[in-house]
């Protein structure tokens, strides 16, 4: 069977673990070589090994935090000059940090932002030059939900989320007469991710007075197909946006969440 993005070379950010470590395996599935980068360079290291082993496509690790402009310039050289050129990045490094507004650290609030949107503003700056010379490329983010309506007492990601969605737009405009298509993509809850399981279900079985099963079952009856998202379901769409079968699609910010988000 063809491979769908055979011996192009995707840039992964946050890809040490969790959902960007399975966007990762999933382009590699699909062919594509890999920059594996992350704070964490040793998990990292440990990422791309394995998918050399299991794909037989070349990967390297690179050690970036996205919100320091040197950092992300060393790692688009390091693709360059490892794997010859960039045709796809996904934007998928960030964090999350909520609580009151009238009680939230200012220096924290800003942080997600930096992160968030920042991260991505500098990302997309650094491998867009290497597209404009290429005359082609896919820009991805991972975005949330939250990018297109309010969260509760999550106001710092909500704001990093919407602003996401916007600086994706405006890349769209202006890199469209160059090839370069650039789109977002909007997960639901991972209900089975490191973040639900490690920590928010007893976050919330706390605040609420529940059990965690029991938040499990609030969080699923939100949605109209009745369950969680999964890795797949983000991976599945991140090939399509990252394949020339989109090619015809640029400046959308794609909703994966069961029906729970429509606009």
């Amino acid at each position: 069977m063809q491979k769908r993005l055979a011996d192009k070379v995707a840039i992964v950010t946050g890809a040490a673990q969790g959902l960007g470590e399975a966007i990762a395996g999933r382009l590699a599935q699909e062919g594509a070589h890999i920059v594996v980068a992350d704070l964490n360079l040793e998990g990292a290291e440990h990422v791309a090994q394995r998918l050399q082993e299991q794909h037989g496509v070349r990967a390297i690790a690179a050690h970036v935090d996205v919100t320091r402009e040197e950092h992300v310039e060393a790692m688009v050289e390091q693709a360059v000059e490892g794997l010859g050129r960039i045709d796809i990045l996904v934007s998928n490094a960030g964090i999350l940090i909520s609580g009151d507004t009238t009680e939230f650290d200012v220096e924290r609030w800003r942080r997600v932002i930096d992160v968030n949107l920042v991260g991505y503003m500098i990302c997309a700056k650094h491998v867009a030059r290497v597209m404009l010379q290429q005359k082609s490329g896919a820009i991805i983010q991972i975005n949330s939900k939250s990018g297109k309506r309010g969260s509760f007492k999550n106001s710092a990601y909500a704001a990093s989320k919407f602003g996401g969605i916007g600086l994706t737009q405006s890349l769209a405009l202006e890199f469209a007469p160059h090839g370069i298509r650039v789109n977002a993509v909007c997960p639901g809850n991972l209900l089975d991710s490191p973040l639900w399981v490690d920590s928010l279900y007893a976050q919330y079985a706390k605040r609420l007075g529940i059990s965690e099963a029991e938040v499990r079952q609030r969080y699923e009856e939100q949605v109209p197909l009745g369950r969680g998202c999964t890795y797949e379901d983000v991976t599945n769409i991140v090939v399509f946006l990252a394949s020339d079968e989109s090619s015809y699609m640029t400046g959308q910010a794609i909703n994966v969440t069961g029906g729970q988000e429509m606009r």
